[in-house]
């Protein structure tokens, strides 16, 4: 039996996801933070279609619109920051201020009533929150407090 050869890295092959986990390039950065854009975006038009769904006399739609804009805001902070966080919140006030315009017929899908109070100003509070959690929150060290994995 022969005993096997000994490891040479040189001869492994390397792979984007052999590099370290670095903060993005401005090229990478700028392509998250349009990608963050229409993300924010997409979350705002689900949301203010969805806001005003009620169940069994419950504000469900409500409920579940913020709890999408809440994950989406700590998604994007997590990601790559502060950069695609600020771009996920103006696609998402972006979205929300011009379906809150009245329509050709008058009608609006953000009333002036509590629902769309609370979607409105909710929603902006949501997509504020992480901005002002410790970066540490999102850093991913491996769970051994070494630092970032490589």
């Amino acid at each position: 039996m022969s005993s096997p050869a000994p490891y040479d890295a040189s001869s492994a092959p390397h792979h984007a996801s052999a590099r370290p986990a670095g903060p993005p390039g401005g090229r990478a950065l700028a392509g998250r933070a349009v990608l963050a854009l229409l993300l924010g975006a997409a979350v705002g038009v689900i949301g203010t279609v969805a806001h005003r769904v009620e169940w069994a006399g419950l504000p469900a739609g409500l409920a579940l619109a913020l709890t999408l804009t809440a994950s989406t805001a700590v998604l994007c902070r997590a990601w790559s920051g502060a950069v695609t966080l600020l771009a996920t919140a103006a696609g998402w006030f972006l979205a929300v201020q011009v379906l809150s315009a009245s329509g050709p017929g008058g009608d609006v899908l953000v009333p002036a009533q509590t629902v769309g109070y609370v979607w409105t100003y909710g929603g902006l509070a949501l997509l504020a929150a992480p901005a002002l959690l410790p970066r540490s929150w999102f850093v991913d060290d491996g769970g051994d407090g070494a630092g970032p994995r490589s």
